[in-house]
This record gives C-alpha cells, sequence and structure tokens, in this order.
C-alpha cells in the first residue's frame, strides 16, 4: 500500500523564493468524505487521478496514477466541486528534503502553506527560516477543506 506521511505549516517572508521553480496546479475533489478523498488534478500539461485514505496524525493512504490531460479536464468540469483548488507550487531542497510550497490562487489568495514528505512520522527534521506555525493535523487547511471553506471566507486569524 502506499502510504503519505507530510507534514504542514503556514510560510512567513519571501526568503523561499529565490530557491524555488513553480508548477501551475489546477485540482478539484469529486469525493471529500472523511474515510477517503478522491482529487483530480492538472499539473502543467499532465493530469492525475489521487485517492487518499483518511489521515492519522501525519500519515494516510495514497494512491496517484497519471491520467490524460483530456480526460482531467473533463472530470475537473463535469464530476468536481467548486471551486477549484488553484495554485503555483513551488518545490525547495532544504536539510536534505524537498519541500513543497503552496501559493494558492483564487478564492484562497493570500495562503501560503509549505509540506514536507517524510519517511517516518518520527523523521526530525530542520525547519528553514521561512516556516512558520505547524498545521498538520489542522484539518481546515486541506486542500480538500479549501475547497469547502476558502481561505478568502475564513473570519479569524490564518494562524489560529
Amino acid at each position: 500500500m502506499a502510504k503519505e506521511i507530510e507534514r504542514k505549516f503556514l510560510v512567513k517572508g519571501d526568503g523561499w523564493r529565490k530557491l524555488a521553480k513553480g508548477s501551475v496546479y489546477r485540482q478539484g475533489y469529486i469525493n471529500t468524505q472523511k474515510e477517503a478523498t478522491v482529487r483530480i488534478r492538472i499539473v502543467d500539461e499532465q493530469g492525475y487521478l489521487t485517492i487518499k485514505g483518511p489521515s492519522i496524525k501525519y500519515s494516510r493512504a495514497e494512491f496517484e496514477y497519471p491520467i490524460p490531460i483530456e480526460d482531467a479536464q473533463e472530470m475537473l468540469n463535469t464530476l468536481c466541486d467548486r471551486p477549484f483548488i488553484e495554485k503555483i507550487r513551488y518545490r525547495v531542497e532544504w536539510g536534505g528534503l524537498i519541500w513543497e510550497i503552496d501559493e494558492f490562487d483564487g478564492v484562497n489568495k493570500g495562503l501560503i502553506l509549505a509540506e514536507v514528505e517524510l519517511t517516518d512520522e518520527k523523521q526530525s527534521i530542520e525547519l528553514p527560516d521561512w516556516i512558520d506555525k505547524e498545521v498538520s493535523e489542522n484539518p481546515k487547511y486541506f486542500n480538500s477543506n479549501l475547497v469547502k471553506n476558502p481561505f478568502s471566507q475564513w473570519q479569524s486569524d490564518p494562524n489560529s
């Protein structure tokens, strides 16, 4: 079984930008139930179908498959909830790990999150100086929940 172990953080400042190269992401969700999330994603010119199980601390089952971009576009247009997640994902190597920094657009504009995938939940990581508060276990920062409750509609401080 494929397993994703990931930690997620808010980002502060722009120190990461000089280290990063980005790709345009557009994604939608067919199912966002507690037991499973089904996502359709287009990254640049490639489509993907992803199925994720429930999160337990930093881990969850994840299965991702490339699909033709035409199929991905059709599924986004006909099967996925709105609004879509629109973002640029930047990749930065730091401390021997690859950090993925998502700068959201659309209804989530203004939100910037960093994710790092680990090989073990107890793996020690060096936090870059542009990392702020950890939000790994806060479901409001899950992309699937940003569709239902976009950042632009939050009334409180994003650090809460």
